[in-house]
Parts: structure tokens; C-alpha cells; sequence
């Protein structure tokens, strides 16, 4: 086991110096597809020896002080180059929250305590979930990722071709991942935190414009803010549980009801905030947007944001019933409410699905931070279908703008007839997002009726609008898809393995629908019962499989609208449009004998909800709420 758990590390970063330093594309792009479909593979080996040996911890190197000093030099690596960064770029002061965290994890390491001989990595039921997540999502980006960025160069010749950068970065995404998933010592944890935050940091500023350059130094302070409160959580707990780095053992002590343990709770998940993108640090995630498509679905789905919910979901049975997790409950049902509304607001394809991603991300937060097996079912299973479903559609989105040369919502009317493969992948992925009775939906009940029990009025309040506003969004983009219209199809330039992907995408969402039913039974009922002893099923079985049955009956629509398309335009009756039809009806003569187009088009509410109007409102609310909610959890230990 440990063996593959060291080649799951260490891999991508190999990897990573061979994209770096090939340079013809033909081969980096082979070894790109091999290393995907290895690391595929090596999660899958890890799988299997995991479900015959059970939980298991394990101690890669016997050596741990010479282990931690090796992560004090790649932690000082990491902040030499934010620091070189940051005066290159004339802002120097972002390199305070690099330098300030390291030298406190410097002196920790030279005159704190001893710190104990331990595991340094867990495997369980939530770390291979993650591991699953990372390789197969993660790894069909960067099959997508190949053919979508010699589309994206040879559209935007403008920007440097810089492919060996992109991919040395996506690898080196995918091995931080795999280390921060399956470190248990918070050391390893802290150092692919930083990794993860460097990375994310050069995605965004990839094609190094001005709007490029100030988004990607927003998610880099934002980030390393959070990095700041995890180090000062790390080195409060080495203080006060002797010297013990486990995560395992701090989560242990809050559900114990140590008071000790309060603080480095709070500041981790402190942190998790930041990296989980959630009000008031929402705005690192949209400015996200200006990366190419691969690393907006890499960030989005199954690496970066997942980090913070990841280490949200191993804290909350230690929040659960805590003034840390009252704060992390209402954050999260607050920006959950307050993205969608925005949502509303936005016809750029890409922002919707941003801004829907913080929605669910703030709902995911919302579960942990109420604590209970119930609402960390709802979670675990948000988590799952948001992976799939929003890689999909970002993937999908990608494609139709390299097709159609937009990513207007309003432009995509039709597009299952115009466009009919990305339009059927679009739909498939749009009904796993919001359709009853998706698990994405299953998952809102369930945390509506956990809140309800809880006695939480507020998290009632913002799931129930957050919910309704959500159904609002979807559905038009949703109507657009298969409304009928008299456009001309749209040549389909996607490349055959960005359709790969896509597919294999598309299939997955379906198949986690159908076995929904199974995959809580046998597998997210053992990994709550792991965690807190005993768990039931939210729903009954019985209830869970005809779930199944609408939900196939769900996606034989998108089919059924295809395959008689053209039948009903055929058939299509003439509407009278205040003027003399001219034969279609998407066009008219008006009074003084000139043809008027005649287009139908959804309202967007950007006066009221817009982003501009509600961004900062809702960031000082959070904001205000993040430190009085510190301020009384830290002064409640202290006193």
C-alpha cells in the first residue's frame, strides 16, 4: 500500500518535469494521455488494496525529522517564489502572507516541541473517495485538456503559446492533490495546501494580461490568507497536544469536547473557507474564469475547491454543535443564497457556472458545518455529482465556444438541433445539477430537513430561496437548449478527445444516477458509520430506487427531442407577430414593409441582482460575521 500511495504523490510531479521540458507537441501530448490513463489506473489498484485491507494508517519514511525538514526547504521554495513574484508584479505585499507563515513553521520546527513519530498518511473511506475523484475527473481533464488547448492557440494567437507550462502545472495540481488528500500529519497537509495555491495562482495568469495578472494575485491572497490561519492552527496544536501532527488526533480531541482544540479547529476551518472559495473570498473563484477552460474545470470540480470542502467535511464532527460550526453553517447557507441569486443575473455561460459553483460549494459548507451524519450524507453526495456534473459542463462549455464562437446562454437556443452532441452533453450535465430527482437535489432535502431538526432558522431560510433561485437559473438555460428555432446548424469542430472525455463524463453522470441507491448503502453509510460510529440511510431503499426509475425517464427526453426535431419544426404553426408573417417565425414585416427579426429572449434581472449590485454588500456581511464569530470562539478558549 504504500508503495502506491508514494507513486500516487509522486508521479504527476515526474510528470510535470517532462512536460516542462518536452517541447514538441506531438510527444508531450502522448505522454500527457499515458500518464493520465497510469494514474487512472494506479487509483484503481488503490482501490482494490484499500477494499481488501480496510482503513489503514501509514508511515512512508521512518525517518519523520529528516521528512520535515525536506518540507521546510519546499516550503521555503514556495515562498521565495511568491516573493519573487509578487515585486516583479509591484506587489510586494502579498508576500507577507507567504514569508509570515513560514518563518512561524521555521521556528516550529527549530524550537517548538518534539513533534511525535506518527503516520503520515490515512486511508479511508473519505480519502479514497477524494483519490477517485482526483485521478478519474482529474484525468479526463487532462485528456480534454490536450486537444481543447491547440484549439484555444490556434484561436488565440495572441497569447503565447506556452502548452509545456499549462501541462507541467496541471500535473503538478494533480500529485498536490493526491498528497493533501492522503496526508494525515498536518505538516504534509500545510505544504499541498501552499503547492495547491501556487498552482492555482499560475492558471490564472497563464495568458499573462492585465485582467489575468490582478485576478490571478486575488486568488493568491485570498488563498494564502486562509494558508495563514492553517499555520497558526498547525503550530497551536503542536504546542498543545505535545508534539501530535495528526489531523486524525485534533479531530479526535473536538469531538472529545477538549477546549484546547477549539482554536485550531476554528483557524482550519478558517481556511478551508478561503479555499473553498465562500463569501467574503467568493471573488478569487470568478476571477478563475479568465484561465483556460481545462484549469476552470480542474479548479472547479475536483481539485482546488474540493480541498476546503475536503477539510470541512473531516472537522465536522468536531464543529458539530460548536460555535465554530454555527459560523460555518451560516457562511455556508449564506453564500449558497447569495450566489444564486447573482447567478441569476449573468448570461456569460462560464459565470453561471461559477457562480453556481460557489452556491454548492456554500451548501457542501453549510453540511459540515452542522455536523451530523445526516447532513454530511447530503454533503458527501453534492460533492460526488458537482464533480462530474460541473467538469462536464465547463468541458462542455469550452467546446461550444471554440464551435459557436460564443458562451452566451441567449446564443444557445436550439443547440441540441444546432449543435446536437455538446447540446445533449449540456443537458445531461444541467438535469444532474437541479432536476428532481437528481442526488444534487436529494441532497438540498436532506439538508433542508437536518437544519430543521437542528432548530438553524436561518441555514432553513437560505437553503429553501437558495434552492428556488437555483430551479429559476437552470431551468431558462435549460429551456434554451431544446427550445425549438429556425437557425442554421453549427459546424462541430471538437476534437476526438475532448469528445472522449465528454462522453465518459456524460456516462458517469448516468450511471451515479442509477446507482445512486447502491453507492449510499455500500459505501457513504460505511464511510458516516468510519466517522461516527453508527448511521443510517436518509431515504429508504425502496424510495431510493424509484428515484431511479424518473430519473431514467428524465433522460430519455433530451433523445426524444432530438430524434423528432426536425419533425416539429416541420410541423411548427405559424404565430402571428403584429405584423405579416413572413413564413417563419422568426421574422415579420412591419407597418412601413421592412422584415423585422423576431428573437425571444430571457430577462436577467441585472438591475437587481446583479454582481456589482450584491457582491460587496454580501462580502461585508460575511466579512463583519467571519470576525465576530473568531472573536468569540478564540476569546471563549482564552478566557
Amino acid at each position: 500500500m504504500d508503495l502506491i500511495v508514494s507513486f500516487l504523490i509522486c508521479f504527476p510531479f515526474l510528470v510535470s518535469l517532462l512536460m516542462y521540458c518536452i517541447r514538441v507537441n506531438k510527444v508531450r501530448n502522448a505522454i500527457a494521455y499515458v500518464s493520465a490513463v497510469i494514474i487512472m489506473i494506479a487509483v484503481g489498484v488503490l482501490v482494490y488494496n484499500w477494499a481488501s485491507g480496510g482503513c489503514v494508517a501509514i508511515q512512508l519514511f521512518t525517518e519523520t525529522e529528516s521528512v520535515d525538514k525536506v518540507i521546510l526547504v519546499a516550503e521555503w521554495f514556495i515562498m521565495i517564489l511568491v516573493t519573487v513574484k509578487s515585486f516583479m508584479h509591484k506587489r510586494a505585499w502579498v508576500s507577507l502572507l507567504s514569508i509570515v507563515p513560514t518563518i512561524m513553521l521555521t521556528m516550529l520546527e527549530m524550537n517548538g516541541p518534539s513533534l511525535v513519530e506518527q503516520p503520515h498518511v490515512y486511508i479511508d473511506h473519505m480519502a479514497v473517495l477524494m483519490c477517485i475523484i482526483i485521478g478519474l475527473i482529474g484525468g479526463l481533464i487532462v485528456i480534454y485538456a490536450v486537444g481543447y488547448m491547440h484549439g484555444y492557440h490556434h484561436h488565440h494567437i495572441e497569447f503565447e503559446d506556452r502548452r509545456y507550462y499549462f501541462f507541467m502545472l496541471l500535473f503538478i495540481f494533480l500529485g498536490a492533490m493526491f498528497g493533501f488528500v492522503l496526508s494525515d500529519s498536518t505538516l504534509w497537509i500545510d505544504l499541498f495546501w501552499e503547492i495547491t495555491s501556487i498552482c492555482s495562482f499560475l492558471l490564472i495568469g497563464y495568458t499573462k494580461t492585465d485582467e489575468a495578472i490582478e485576478n490571478s494575485f486575488r486568488a493568491l491572497w485570498m488563498n494564502l490568507l486562509g494558508g495563514c490561519a492553517l499555520a497558526i492552527g498547525i503550530i497551536y496544536q503542536a504546542y498543545f497536544l505535545e508534539g501530535n501532527m495528526s489531523l486524525q488526533a485534533l479531530i479526535d480531541s473536538g469531538v472529545s469536547g477538549a477546549k484546547y482544540a477549539t482554536i485550531p479547529v476554528a483557524l482550519i476551518a478558517f481556511a478551508a473557507l478561503t479555499k473553498a472559495a465562500q463569501m467574503p473570498f467568493a471573488k478569487w473563484l470568478m476571477g478563475a474564469m479568465v484561465a483556460p477552460t481545462p484549469s476552470s474545470a480542474l479548479l472547479h470540480s475536483a481539485t482546488m475547491v474540493k480541498a476546503g470542502i475536503y477539510v470541512l467535511f473531516r472537522l465536522a464532527p468536531a464543529m458539530s454543535g460548536t460555535m465554530t460550526g454555527l459560523m460555518i453553517s451560516f457562511i455556508g447557507g449564506f453564500t449558497f443564497f447569495a450566489a444564486s441569486v447573482m447567478a441569476i443575473a449573468q448570461s456569460d455561460g462560464k459565470k453561471v457556472l461559477a457562480f453556481s459553483t460557489i452556491s454548492n460549494l456554500g451548501l457542501m459548507v453549510a453540511c459540515a458545518g452542522v455536523g451530523t451524519p445526516e447532513t454530511l450524507w447530503a454533503g458527501i453526495f453534492l460533492m460526488i455529482f458537482h464533480a462530474i456534473s460541473k467538469s462536464l459542463l465547463f468541458q462542455n462549455m469550452g467546446a461550444v465556444e471554440n464551435s459557436m464562437h460564443s458562451r452566451d446562454v441567449e446564443d444557445m437556443d436550439g443547440l441540441v438541433y444546432r449543435l446536437p452532441r455538446l447540446g445533449v452533453f449540456m443537458f445531461i450535465g444541467i438535469a444532474g445539477m437541479f432536476l428532481a430527482p437528481f442526488g444534487m437535489l436529494i441532497s438540498k432535502w436532506s439538508a433542508l430537513r437536518a437544519a430543521v431538526d437542528e432548530g438553524n432558522f436561518m441555514l432553513v431560510v437560505f437553503i429553501c430561496f437558495g434552492s428556488a433561485t437555483t430551479l429559476f437559473y437552470w431551468t431558462k438555460w435549460m429551456n434554451n437548449l431544446i427550445s425549438s428555432t429556425t437557425s442554421e446548424p453549427i459546424k462541430d469542430i471538437t476534437k476526438k478527445n475532448e469528445i472522449i472525455s465528454l462522453t465518459i463524463h456524460a456516462a458517469l453522470m448516468i450511471a451515479l444516477c442509477l446507482i445512486f441507491p447502491v453507492l449510499s448503502q455500500n459505501y457513504v453509510i460505511p464511510l458516516l458509520t468510519e466517522i461516527y460510529g453508527s448511521a443510517t440511510s436518509v431515504l429508504p431503499m425502496g424510495v431510493l430506487y424509484i428515484l431511479v426509475i424518473v430519473i431514467v425517464a428524465i433522460f430519455v427526453v433530451p433523445f426524444i427531442v432530438f430524434k423528432y426535431a426536425n419533425k416539429i419544426r416541420t410541423n411548427e404553426k405559424l404565430s402571428y407577430m403584429n405584423g405579416i408573417n413572413t413564413g417563419t417565425n422568426d421574422a415579420f414585416v412591419d407597418a412601413f414593409g421592412e422584415e423585422k427579426p423576431m428573437t425571444i429572449s430571457n430577462w436577467y434581472f441585472k438591475d437587481f441582482f446583479g454582481q456589482r449590485k450584491l457582491m460587496v454588500p454580501c462580502e461585508v456581511v460575511t466579512t463583519v460575521f467571519l470576525i465576530i464569530m473568531l472573536v468569540r470562539v478564540i476569546g471563549g478558549v482564552l478566557a
